[in-house]
């Protein structure tokens, strides 16, 4: 019997023993295989001599006699690893870790007394985490299973990616990755200096074949919330003063996130009609232009000069553009 196949027939066993009768179409989906592979492996664990039995009938399916329990439940090392992703499955997934957690969330079920584990099925049937932005797909990450094996098993790679200036060719000592908003970012050695990367972008990667010894005392969480801050103000280079109505004053912090919240708590006060003067922090000129023609007619922009007439000429294009097709 192959290991693959061993390890599909231990989580069978798990599943049944965790959640009582289950059906072979029920079996099938949460192993991922036929049906009809689903009747091979009841067939070989009863030859193996597991107490499965069959109950026919519009309630039937399997279930293990009465009594019975198997306490093989230890986790492999990759198993151990798997759960600081659990509850993450689809980015479990990405990484080619989806069945390795999977076998790890059955064994750590079973292991647990009978309260704990209803109240752990609970957990999962009332809360789940989905980790991609709203209205965006999840980056396409051809190359995030061998990165994610050259950051475990910290190897050296040759990557080939794109950048907004250019392709690059860079050897990478990858250190993490990490997951935001649906999109996967590697924080890596590349030329004495920890850089961040895309993953998306890397157009190809290879194993050298070289180890590396990573850097004592690097802090993943450290350095992406260090990243991230320089991120933000390298891209937000200008402050744009507005008023918005009521409504804009809604759409703001939907339309800019965090930089619209932190406008909105430092708003002047009301006029006479509730709009209210705030002070964004914004992109370069022509990113904010488009950003700010989001908010339509619930917003005017008062400054600087430079970018409300940039506005202006945009909205005047557009009026013009859609008049002569009325």
């Amino acid at each position: 019997m192959g290991p693959m196949r061993a390890d599909r027939l231990l989580s069978l066993l798990l599943l049944l023993q965790n959640r009582g009768r289950m059906t072979a179409p029920e079996l099938a989906a949460e192993l991922e295989v036929s049906v009809r592979t689903v009747y091979r492996d009841v067939e070989a664990l009863c030859a193996s001599g597991v107490p499965v039995r069959a109950e026919r009938g519009p309630e039937g399916g399997y279930r293990l006699m009465e009594g019975y329990r198997t306490r093989l439940t230890g986790l492999t090392d990759a198993e151990a690893g798997s759960l600081v992703l659990a509850g993450l499955p689809g980015p479990a997934r990405d990484l080619g870790l989806g069945a390795v957690l999977a076998s790890a969330q059955l064994k750590v079920e079973a292991a647990l007394p009978g309260g704990l584990a209803d109240q752990a099925r609970r957990v999962r049937e009332r809360f789940h985490l989905d980790a991609p932005a709203w209205f965006r797909d999840a980056d396409p990450v051809p190359h995030l299973e061998a990165v994610a094996r050259a950051v475990w098993e910290r190897r050296v790679l040759r990557a080939h990616y794109r950048r907004w200036r250019g392709d690059v060719h860079r050897e990478l000592r990858p250190l993490g990755l990490v997951l935001k908003g649906g999109i996967w970012y590697l924080a890596a050695l590349a030329d004495d200096a920890v850089r961040t990367y895309r993953v998306s972008r890397f157009l190809a990667v290879t194993e050298t074949g070289e180890g590396f010894t990573r850097p004592a005392g690097f802090d993943l969480a450290a350095h992406w919330t260090e990243s991230a801050r320089r991120m933000e103000e390298a891209t937000r280079q200008g402050t744009a003063r507005l008023r918005l109505s009521p409504r804009g004053q809604k759409l703001l912090p939907m339309q800019f996130g965090a930089a619209g919240a932190r406008a909105l708590a430092q708003a002047g006060p009301a006029d006479g009609r509730g709009w209210v003067e705030v002070e964004l922090a914004v992109e370069s000129e022509a990113v904010a232009t488009g950003d700010l023609l989001r908010l339509g007619v619930e917003a005017e922009v008062l400054g600087p000069a430079g970018l409300r007439e940039a506005v202006a000429t945009a909205a005047t294009v557009l009026a013009r553009r859609y008049g002569a097709e009325l």
